[in-house]
């Protein structure tokens, strides 16, 4: 697509945000690899280039380094923290390591009449988020700071008659004041048009798909009745109508009557979507029987997931391709596809899945975030009641429960958690918060109940707000909402004698415990 953006990945945990961002704002962007060449001819001229941050040291060895045909496009180009680097490195400017780095919040002081300031023209100071161990010490020929903050000389730097500009901070992250302001007036003065819509996003899925499966050929979708897998499934339905097959799978780590609740709701909405319902709840819990370790519980369901998936597929005939709602989020913290980022943690349907598949996996949700998949939902005339679900990781309650999982544990936790779910409406605030859950810590309390000694269990509770889970933060709930969901557990959740607020935000910790 021409005068589209392009950004180069160095392997930052941010740069889908940049792309994210940008779809936000209207002006189409996609996502090549940094050791990929801009000659590659699966690749349109872009209008603009993006050169991303990453967690590498331009000084490192087998660091990524700049394509020289990036200088030589004549486009606007915008570094971001490693890109900014690799721009003073490539142009001539002196660069060093700093011995702690610059991590989180910082005040960040505008100089010059650079473009991109337009968005807070006039202010002093904005606060922007640093994550650099690298700094610029000289500048490249040519150049002029155009802001600085109290640490750092060189905050950002422009060549504003070649619209090269550079920032040590992340615009694309949430916590940065004016962020997406920053990338708007940077795509502006690249002379770029704001013409890309969700709905462009929905017709090339479903073309793309169609072109993927063929005239005859059969999908599985594994779908939860989340919105992600929700979403997914209509699309694949506008692609290939009733050769689509939907198993929602109980395995025994659901919520409380999640399994009819979900089957009802979607039935009565995709009757076209041939769902079928397994119970495989007894299978799921002998594997992950005396199981602590988070990440072999992942695994171990990724596997049985897809041994479920084979069984049901042997009984339609031949199935090539199994469908899955994976978002973005999910793989950037599993394995990087685009980039050299580090690894967070494996997701069950993402680094948890076997090597050998017996089937070709189509992800159209891959490369976008909640937010997004919620915006192409509205697109596909999705109910709100399905739309705006709280998110459910795929491994459900096992990792809600620190430690191993048996029946008494899911019992226990199914009942704090609807309770969480229940006052959370009866607050309105179900709307407000991102996501919130009860969690099933491995420790005992001391308490006092019915003035005799008690050696209880105990609920953690967490609620965050987030706009795409990539960053997020504790939520401020109302005491009498917290002292309702402490009083509820205890008196009704039959072990329990202890609830505790999680107020601790991504980063450094992830939404989920596990």
């Amino acid at each position: 697509m021409a005068g589209h953006v392009l950004i180069i990945d160095y392997g930052s945990q941010f740069t889908q945000l940049i792309a994210r961002k940008t779809r936000a704002l209207g002006y189409y962007a996609e996502i090549l690899p940094a050791g990929l060449s801009l000659s590659e001819p699966l690749y349109e001229k872009p209008g603009a280039i993006v050169l991303s941050g990453g967690p590498a040291s331009v000084s490192d060895k087998g660091a990524p380094t700049l394509d020289p045909l990036i200088l030589e496009t004549g486009l606007p180009i915008l570094g971001i923290c490693y890109g900014m680097q690799l721009l003073a490195q490539n142009l001539g400017g002196r660069l060093s390591q700093e011995a702690h780095g610059e991590y989180g919040p910082a005040d960040f002081y505008p100089l010059g009449s650079s473009p991109l300031w337009e968005a807070f023209r006039g202010a002093k100071s904005t606060k922007v988020l640093m994550s650099h161990g690298d700094r610029v010490e000289e500048l490249p020929e040519g150049f002029e700071i155009t802001g600085k903050t109290r640490d750092l000389p060189i905050a950002a730097m422009s060549q504003e008659n070649k619209k090269i500009h550079a920032l040590q901070f992340h615009p694309e992250v949430h916590h940065t004041e004016h962020g997406d302001k920053i990338l708007e007036c940077f795509y502006k003065d690249a002379g770029l048009s704001p013409n890309w819509r969700m709905s462009s996003f929905a017709v090339e899925a479903v073309e793309q798909i169609s072109r993927t499966v063929g005239p005859d050929k059969k999908v599985l979708c594994g779908l939860s009745g989340g919105v992600d897998s929700t979403v997914a499934a209509a699309l694949l339905a506008r692609a290939i109508g009733d050769r689509l097959y939907c198993v929602f799978v109980d395995n025994g780590l659901l919520r409380l009557n999640e399994v009819d609740e979900v089957a009802t709701a979607l039935n009565e909405v995709y009757p076209f979507m041939n769902l079928i319902v397994v119970d495989a709840s007894t299978m799921f819990l002998k594997r992950l029987k005396d199981v602590s370790d988070p990440e072999t519980k992942r695994k171990i369901i990724g596997h049985t997931f897809i041994e479920v998936f084979s069984q049901e597929a042997k009984k339609l005939g031949k199935v090539d391709f199994l469908a899955q709602g994976t978002l973005y989020p999910d793989v950037i913290e599993s394995i990087s596809p685009q980039g050299p980022s580090a690894l967070i943690k494996s997701h069950h349907n993402v680094g948890g899945l076997p090597k050998e598949l017996n089937f070709t996996l189509i992800e159209p949700l891959k490369y976008l975030f909640k937010d997004e998949v919620r915006s192409l939902g509205a697109t596909l005339s999705i109910p709100d009641s399905l739309l705006w679900r709280h998110p459910f990781p795929g491994p459900g309650l096992a990792i809600r429960i620190i430690g191993p999982v048996d029946e008494e544990s899911l019992d226990l936790l199914r009942q704090a958690d609807s309770i969480v779910q229940q006052e959370l409406k009866n607050f309105a605030l179900d709307r407000e918060i991102w996501q919130a859950f009860a969690v099933l810590l491995p420790v005992h309390s001391v308490g006092v109940m019915g003035d005799g000694r008690s050696y209880g269990k105990v609920v953690a509770i967490r609620a965050v707000t987030s706009v795409d889970a990539m960053t997020a933060d504790w939520a401020r709930l109302p005491d009498e909402l917290l002292a309702r969901f402490s009083s509820r557990i205890i008196n009704e959740v039959n072990g329990v004698n202890r609830v505790l607020y999680d107020i601790s935000s991504k980063p450094p910790s992830t939404i989920e415990w596990e």
